[in-house]
C-alpha cells in the first residue's frame, strides 16, 4: 500500500501563499521584470519620495543583477560619487563595492565603505527564500571626514593614475552627507520594514503572473534556462511542452512580448555577464559557452542588447 503524498509546504508572507519551489523558478529575466514591475508601483513611489525628502539620501530599487551604479544619475547623489563615475577606474572600484555589498546582503542588510570611506547600504527583498532585489541607500559618512582621510583618498587617486582636480574633488568630498551611526541604524531598519512590505507585493505579483501565465510558457521558460548552452530551436522548445510548433510561436509571444529567438538572446546575454566576471576567461570561449556558434554574433547581440561590446562591458568591471 502506497503512503500517503504529504502536503506540499507552503511559504506565506502576508495575504500571499506560493510554493517553495515558485522562488528558485526565478530567472534573470524574471526577476529584473518583477523589480521593475514593483519599481512602479504606488507603494514604492510614495515611500521613496518620503524617504528621500525624509533623509535626503538617494534610494535605488535594483534587481539582483544589476550593471551599473546603483544611484548614478540620481538627484540626491554624492557630489564626490557623481565626480568619481566619471572615470573608469573610480568606476570600476565603486562597481566592486556594490558587488561585495550585494554578496553580503542576501540574506539581511548590509553595509560597506568603499575605499574614500563612505558608506552604502543595501536591503534584500525577498520572494519565499530567494532574494530577488535590493533596496539600496547610502553615499554618507558616518563621521564627518578629516584632512588626513581626504589626503589618503586623494593619494589613491593619484595611484591609480587618474587626471582629476583635485581640488574639485576636496570640495565635493567635504561636501558630502554626514549622518551619525545610530541615525544610520536607524533608517536601516526603515528600510528593512520597507523590503517587508515589497515582498509581500512581490508575492502577490508572483501569484498574479503564474495565474495568468499558462503553464505551457512556465514549463517553457524552466526549459530554456536549463539548456540554454545548446543549440536550442523553437522546435525543440515546442516540443519538450508537447505543442505545436505554430502555437507554441504564437503563445510564446503573447505572454512573453517577445519572439523565441529575441527571449533567447537575452537569457544568453544574461549568463555571458556572468562569465564576464571571471578575466580568465576569453570572450570567444564566453560566446561558445552561453550558446553562440558565431563570436561575431555574439559581439553584435551583445552589444544590440547592453549597448556596448563585451570588451567595453569586461573593463568597466570589478578587476580581482
Amino acid at each position: 500500500m502506497r503512503s500517503a503524498k504529504p502536503p506540499t509546504r507552503l511559504l506565506s508572507c502576508g495575504a500571499a501563499i506560493i510554493p517553495p519551489s515558485l522562488a528558485i523558478r526565478m530567472d534573470s529575466e524574471a526577476s529584473k521584470s518583477l523589480i521593475e514591475r514593483l519599481s512602479q508601483s504606488r507603494i514604492f513611489e510614495d515611500y521613496s519620495k518620503a524617504f528621500v525628502e525624509t533623509t535626503g539620501l538617494p534610494l535605488a530599487l535594483q534587481p539582483v543583477e544589476a550593471w551599473q551604479l546603483a544611484m548614478r544619475g540620481h538627484a540626491k547623489e554624492s557630489p564626490f560619487c557623481t565626480l568619481m563615475a566619471k572615470s573608469s577606474r573610480s568606476c570600476a572600484a565603486c562597481l566592486e563595492v556594490q558587488d561585495q555589498i550585494r554578496t553580503t546582503a542576501q540574506s539581511g542588510p548590509a553595509t560597506v565603505r568603499c575605499f574614500a570611506g563612505l558608506c552604502d547600504t543595501a536591503v534584500p527583498i525577498r520572494l519565499g527564500n530567494e532574494t530577488v532585489g535590493f533596496l539600496q541607500t547610502g553615499q554618507v559618512f558616518p563621521h564627518a571626514p578629516t584632512r588626513a582621510q581626504f589626503a589618503r583618498t586623494a593619494k589613491q587617486l593619484v595611484d591609480w593614475g587618474l587626471r582629476v582636480d583635485l581640488t574639485e574633488a576636496e570640495e565635493a568630498y567635504f561636501h558630502t552627507r554626514v549622518i551619525g551611526p545610530k541615525q544610520y541604524e536607524a533608517m536601516v531598519r526603515l528600510l528593512t520594514i520597507f523590503a517587508e512590505h515589497l515582498s509581500i507585493v512581490s508575492n502577490q505579483l508572483v501569484v498574479q503572473r503564474d495565474n495568468a501565465e499558462p503553464q505551457m510558457i512556465v514549463r517553457a521558460r524552466e526549459f530554456i534556462r536549463e539548456h540554454q548552452t545548446e543549440d536550442l530551436s523553437l522546435g525543440a522548445v515546442a516540443k519538450a511542452v508537447n505543442c505545436s510548433t505554430f502555437y507554441f510561436c504564437k503563445m510564446f509571444k503573447k505572454s512573453t512580448g517577445l519572439h523565441f529567438t529575441e527571449y533567447l538572446a537575452r537569457v544568453r546575454i544574461e549568463k555571458a555577464k556572468n562569465l564576464l566576471l571571471n578575466p580568465n576567461l576569453r570572450i570567444s570561449e564566453i560566446a561558445y559557452e552561453v550558446g553562440f556558434q558565431s563570436l561575431t554574433h555574439f559581439n553584435r547581440v551583445f552589444r544590440r542588447l547592453v549597448g556596448e561590446s563585451p570588451t567595453e562591458f569586461r573593463s568597466k568591471l570589478p578587476r580581482p
